[in-house]
């Protein structure tokens, strides 16, 4: 794979990352890019969650252990690691979309494979978003 995978994202989704972001795994096989300030907010919040959890350092090292510093070049682009390149299966067609908290960048075919899914939001879930408050 090229070392120097680049992705451009829209000029309001880069303003709203800044300058300088974190670029990670997400859930579901995208990366998902925070600001530094809302990663360093996630970082504070992980810390109170128990070492002694197995699922709590699962989480730990699949999101945080892969994370890399990220910048926009001249043109709006940045560079993707292969190491996430390769998890997300990304290649030429790159989604990018925003969603609370986050940006999320999906590959193409990823993307239709996770929307062919039986996607949508079932009894149980609703429920689980009301006691979640939602």
């Amino acid at each position: 794979m090229d070392a120097k995978f680049r992705v451009v994202l829209p000029a309001k989704f880069r303003d709203e990352l800044g300058e300088k972001f974190v670029l990670t795994k997400g859930l579901d096989a995208c990366l998902f890019a925070f600001s530094l300030k809302a990663f360093e907010e996630l970082e504070e919040k992980v810390k109170k969650l128990p070492l002694t959890d197995t699922g709590v350092r699962k989480f730990v090292r699949f999101f945080f252990g892969g994370a890399c510093d990220c910048e926009f070049d001249a043109q709006g682009r940045v560079v993707v690691p292969s190491h996430l390149r390769t998890y997300a299966d990304l290649k030429k067609e790159v989604l990018s979309m925003r969603v609370p908290g986050r940006i999320e960048l999906w590959g193409s075919e990823k993307w239709d494979d996770y929307n062919g899914e039986d996607n949508h939001i079932d009894q149980e879930l609703a429920e689980k978003l009301t006691e979640l408050g939602i």
